[in-house]
Parts: structure tokens; sequence; C-alpha cells
């Protein structure tokens, strides 16, 4: 993303203290390499250091039960037995990495959904027919729902927002804000489970079996909190957007849209037209049918899908294979809406949907290799045990090991975000070593993750690292030709404070006043086994 221009700007002696510190993250943020470099570097770090504090003995006391008396040391690989680890692993650390396969899984299914033309029409549909006193609590929540397809709510509804406020006689900046505020701040919260959470389960599996071997994180095990997130963040989005945003934007001045601006260029402002109705309909039909198939496997008793063994859901073929029924309701009547809207007649069609949706995520394959061998890296190694165990014995020592330490942990996902704007990148770095830190002062792996998606989440619209910052500073400067940087992060900033304190409030009531769990079949607590 360039830089704005100077004269966009106010002088720096001008402007307050956090737009100088925002200024300085950015700063920062631009001297960061790559994340895919930066994984690189990082697994070379790695295997030095490894080598280094091998020779040093470092080591800590195994604090798992059995094992007492015993030491925990680092594993040198720049020894023999290292480099052979590397030599033999390289190829299978990549390759039954866990966010792989169910990432590429997912999002083929969603592809066809998205390629066929349903996605975009259902956030339509949504936006557009909503009255005027609901449209802005509506496009928060389309917002929030539309991270399920990936970059299609930055592209299309942030943009259509602008838009239909424009239309209605209100600030398009507000309408612009409200979306993304949804979209990006909302990034976590969902009413489905979606490509992101086999994604971080992936990371958050990997992380806690640093600590417990046969540890598994289901994509299902924040379904509870982000299916309630989904309704706060609208909540709280409407509020912010019309008691604070607009009205500290005031009346829109035609004057300050940019004449060279073309309005229309990327998104359809009408209406539904007829075979987009039926398309939808069919559809929806389709996807009623699919659950009402998945309810007979798993709603009896005896049911297919239930645990064999247990007879309960928890533990389940069902649960286990999430990410397949994730593919089937998305590509079924995604295929069903192209049928019928006539974009997608043959095979072909379906397959061209797929082999497209896949060529977007070469980057994505790239970035896994690289944090995977970091990931495997920093377990073989001992790194992580060893700084979880001596990161555990601190918060013991402080006696910070209460429910207040997950406002610290979200606090510093908050921060770290604002240098790391892709999820999957700054959990892949911090997983290891927080998740069996908070493991072993008692908490469970699926309630961390679901601490870290909102500290990940809320500082999005903040930081000119998040990937798609530029895109909606484009669309923003079309409505305010003089726009910077320092003006977009000023209307967001309302947006990020409030997200914050709502959704930890809701976290600690949910979690610890009410105590329900994160997900289907999710601890909240954690005791190693052996552990009295």
């Amino acid at each position: 993303m360039s830089a704005p221009n100077s004269q966009n700007n106010p002088p720096m002696e001008q402007r307050g203290w956090f737009t100088k510190f925002l200024d300085g993250v950015e700063w920062l943020g631009n001297l960061l390499p790559h994340p895919i470099t930066l994984f690189a570097l990082f697994a070379v770090f790695v295997v030095v250091a490894s080598g280094v504090a091998s020779f040093f003995g470092l080591s800590v006391a195994d604090p798992r039960p059995g094992n007492e008396g015993e030491m925990i040391a680092v594993n040198s690989l720049l020894s023999g037995e290292g480099l052979r680890y590397i030599v033999s692993n390289l190829v299978t650390n990549f390759t039954e990495f866990p966010p792989l396969g169910v990432v590429l899984v997912a999002i083929l299914g969603v592809g066809i959904a998205e390629r066929s033309g349903l996605l975009e029409a259902m956030m339509r549909g949504m936006v557009m027919n909503a009255s005027p006193r609901m449209v802005t609590l509506t496009i928060v929540f389309t917002g929030v729902v539309s991270n399920t397809a990936s970059e299609l709510g930055y592209v299309v509804l942030v943009p259509l927002a602008a838009m239909i406020f424009h239309s209605l006689g209100r600030h398009p900046l507000a309408g612009l804000a409200a979306a993304f505020a949804g979209v990006s701040a909302g990034y976590s919260a969902n009413l489905f489970i979606g490509t992101v959470d086999p994604l971080l389960a992936g990371f958050t599996t990997s992380a806690a079996q640093l600590i417990d071997p046969d540890y598994v994180v289901g994509a299902e095990m924040n379904w509870y909190f982000m299916f309630v997130s989904t309704f706060l963040i609208a909540i709280l989005g409407a509020f912010v957007t019309e008691k604070i945003v607009e009205p500290k934007l005031g009346r829109y001045n035609p004057s300050e849209m940019d004449p060279d601006a073309d309005i229309d260029a990327n998104v359809r402002m009408e209406k539904l037209q007829p075979l987009e109705k039926k398309g939808l309909a069919f559809a929806g039909l389709t996807f009623v049918a699919l659950l009402a198939i998945l309810a007979f496997t798993i709603i009896p008793a005896d049911g297919v899908l239930r645990n064999q063994e247990t007879g309960e859901i928890a533990r389940s073929p069902f649960l286990n294979g999430i990410v397949v029924f994730i593919f089937i309701t998305f590509a079924i009547p995604g295929f069903v809406y192209g049928y019928v809207t006539q974009k997608m007649r043959t095979d072909r069609d379906v397959i061209d949907a797929m082999a497209k949706t896949m060529s977007t995520m070469g980057l994505y394959i790239v970035l896994v290799f690289f944090a995977a061998q970091f990931v495997a890296f920093f377990g073989w190694s001992n790194f992580g045990t060893i700084l979880a165990v001596n990161g555990a014995n601190f918060l013991q020592a402080i006696n910070l090991t209460g429910p207040g330490v997950f406002v610290l942990f979200i606090l510093m996902c908050a921060f770290v975000n604002l240098m790391i704007g892709s999820a999957s990148a700054q959990w892949a770095v911090t997983a290891p070593i927080f998740v069996p830190m908070l493991m072993l002062i008692g908490y469970a792996p699926e309630l961390i993750q679901a601490a870290y998606r909102i500290g990940d989440s809320v500082t999005n619209i903040i930081t000119p690292m998040m990937s798609y910052f530029g895109l909606i500073l484009a669309v923003a400067a079309r409505y305010q030709k003089n726009l910077g940087i320092g003006t977009l992060i000023a209307i967001m900033l309302p947006y990020t404070m409030i997200f914050f304190v709502g959704w930890v409030t809701l976290f600690y009531v949910w979690v610890f006043a009410l105590g329900l769990p994160v997900g289907p079949g999710a601890a909240t607590y954690y005791s190693m086994p052996g552990a009295q």
C-alpha cells in the first residue's frame, strides 16, 4: 500500500499523540519483512538458537505428573540428530500441518458459492431489503457474517454500504465504517463455522500438543461463543455508528467527493433481480434439505455420525469432520444457485470455480510451508515447552493465574495485531508460547483460542498492516478527496474501543460468571493427565 500524499495529513506537530503512536506502529510494521520471510527467519533462528541454548545447558524442571525430578533440556537442531530430524521431516512437517488440508478443503466449497454469485446475492439481498431504521444494524450484521466468504465483505459490502448511506442522505463514510467494522473488527465472530475456525484450531492443536501430545482442538470449539458474539458486534457496531461516528462526521457535503471517482465501478447498487431471487430460494431449500439429512445422522441416539462408543455428539465423526460439512453446505447450494441463474451449467463450470479459488491460495500455501517448519522446529527443540514452563512459573510467582490474566493476554494480541495483520501468521507465532503457558496454569486451549480471537479482531480496523486497509482507504477517498490514513483511523477507533470493552465483558460473563463452554464439548479448565 502506498503512503498517502503529504498534503492529506496535517504536520506532525499538529497531530494528537495517538495518531503519532499509530504512525510509529505503521513505521515499525513496515520494517517487518513479508510474513513468509518472517517465518523463514524464525525457523533459521530456532535452529541456531537451539544449538547455542543446548551448548549452555538450558533446561527446566518437567511439571507433568509422574515426571517429578526430570528435566526438559533443549534439543539442538545443529547436532547430528537435529540435522537428521530436519532432513527426514521437512516434507511431512508441511503435509501433515493441521491447518493446511482443512483450510484447502473448506475453501473449495466456499469458492463454488462465491463464484456462482450466491454469497454476493445474499449480501445484497440482506442489505438492500433492510428498512431504513434497521439498515445500520443490518450492514454491520452482514459484515460479520460475510467473513465466512473471505474477502467478499471487503470487496462488495464495504463499497455497497457507503453507496446505500449516500443514497439515503446519510454520510457515506458512516456506512463504510459500519461495514468495515463488521467485516474486519468482527472478523472472528460468525453464525457459522467458517474457514478461519479450522485454520486457528490447527495452530492451537499443534501448540497444545507441546504439553499434551494427544490433545486435539476441533474447528467447532469456539462456535457457541462466536455465534453469540455476532449479535453483540452487530448491536455495538450499530450503536457506535449512529451515536458516535455519524454525529462526528456531520452532514455530508457532496463537494467533498473526488470528481474523478467512479462510484459505481466495483459494486452493483440494484436490488435483486427475479432470477437471483429464484436462485436464492432454490439454494435455501437445498441448504435446508442438507441440514435435514445431517440432522438424521446425529439427532437419533443411534445416529451414524455420533460417537459410536459413547453415543454422544462430543468427539463424534460429525464434529471431527466438520470441515467436510462446511464444504458440502457451501458447494451444493452454491451450484444450485449458479445453475438456476445460469452462471453454472456444467461440471466444467464447477471445476473452474474451484480451480480459480485454489489459485488464490498460493501465497497461503507458501506461508504454511515455512510456518510449519517454524512450529515443528520450535516443538522438537523444546523451546516452546521451556518458555511455557518459565512463563507459567512467572505468572504463579506474581499470583497472576486467575481470570484477570486474559485481559493482559487479549491486550497483547490486540497490540501485536497492529503489526502482524494476518490472523494465521500471528497465531502461528504466539500460540506455541501462550497456549502451553496458559495450559500450565489451568486453562484449556479452546478458551485460550477464543480469547486470542478477540484481540486479533478488534484492532484490524486501525492498523495499516491489515491487507485490505489500502482498499478501504481508496473507497473512502472517493467520498472525501483529501482523506488520509489518520482520518480513517480516527473514524474507526471508537469501534475498536467499544468492541474491546464489550467483547471482553461478554467473554468474562459467558465463561467465568455463567460457566458456559465456548463451543460444543469445549473445556474451560485444563489439568494434565495424571494430575490429582
